[in-house]
């Protein structure tokens, strides 16, 4: 060990990194080219991280932004983890399109909830993000003007609805916890009548990733979060780890991201990934730090994710 180099020690959260829900939505575009061969279309990001699409991509797939882009060759389509509005499998139904869908279950499960309070008459709230593909296709479950989207308490001080006493509420799987508890308690403080799902939105992972940061934070000068800018969930974490007491926190998509500037006087750091990121893009930036600093690595494990959802049987199956 190289005694010029400063000590660093590194608290690596746990859990961190991929969750079912992704895991599962990159191995069905794996199993798709493996059985149906290149090209294999997917609709948007399948998972909110360039590097895990770059891979996908040498593989064979191709990633689009509409099913327009896609000619009629019979190859397979794939919908991404995040959700689609129900119009996108409609359309893709009415050109005999043979399409999968990588939503993941905690996703759809969602979008089941929306379905059924719509059916009970009730008008639903989306706590979410705008624009986000989950929101998009989440509101597109229903018919338009049948959910009204709220980002901030803000929103629901401003919130009007006809009928006050008919109301649900449901939630992006990968907001914030506390920020989401905190908006839950003005709706139902406006609207006492509101529906809640039986069970929290906010998916395991998430919840769990939160956690481990919250753990972690105020034992660190500096959070490194990796991910993706347009992943909700690595985002959120950049934000819990300031709110729970780091100086500071960045999201790096890879190590070569890491500024100078970021690691000056700094003798605890903390790491930890977002839902989309691969084990080995932590390990990059481990390496990364370890050419820098003679560095200590601690894992705080929080708690132990046994979850695994199945690829549909399609793919499970083997080709003729």
């Amino acid at each position: 060990m190289d005694k010029a180099l400063k000590p660093l020690n590194v608290f690596l959260a746990a859990p961190r990194g991929f969750c079912a829900g992704v895991d599962r939505a990159i191995q069905i575009v794996e199993r798709a080219l493996e059985k149906y061969g290149a090209p294999v279309y997917v609709r948007h990001e399948i998972v909110h991280n360039k590097f895990v699409v770059d891979g996908l991509k040498e593989k064979g797939a191709l990633f689009v932004d509409e099913l327009d882009e896609i000619p009629d060759d019979g190859q397979p389509v794939i919908f991404s983890a995040h959700g689609v509005p129900k119009h996108v499998p409609e359309t893709a139904s009415q050109r005999n399109m043979f399409y999968i869908d990588a939503t993941c279950p905690l996703v759809s499960k969602v979008h089941r909830e929306a379905e059924k309070y719509h059916a009970k008459g009730y008008h639903i709230i989306l706590i979410g993000h705008k624009g986000h593909p989950e929101v998009e296709g989440t509101m597109g479950q229903l018919p338009e003007g049948s959910v009204s989207l709220v980002e901030t308490v803000k929103d629901i001080r401003n919130l009007k609805t006809k009928n006050p006493q008919g109301l649900a509420y449901c939630t992006q799987t990968t907001l914030s916890i506390d920020d989401t508890a905190e908006i839950v308690q003005a709706l139902k403080s406006k609207f006492p009548d509101i529906i809640e799902p039986p069970k929290g939105d906010i998916c395991y992972a998430t919840t769990n990733r939160q956690e481990a940061v919250k753990q972690i934070a105020q034992k660190c000068d500096v959070m490194f979060v990796i991910g993706a800018p347009n992943s909700s969930n690595s985002n959120r974490l950049v934000e819990v780890a300031k709110d729970y007491g780091c100086r500071e926190a960045y999201l790096v998509q890879r190590a070569y991201d890491i500024q100078e500037d970021w690691l000056k006087n700094v003798q605890n750091l903390g790491l930890t990934a977002g839902a989309s990121a691969p084990d080995i893009l932590i390990d990059e930036v481990v390496l990364y730090l370890r050419r820098k600093f003679n560095i200590v690595v601690e894992e705080i494990v929080i708690q132990k994710e046994n979850v695994v959802f199945n690829i549909p049987k399609i793919l499970r199956e083997k080709a003729a």
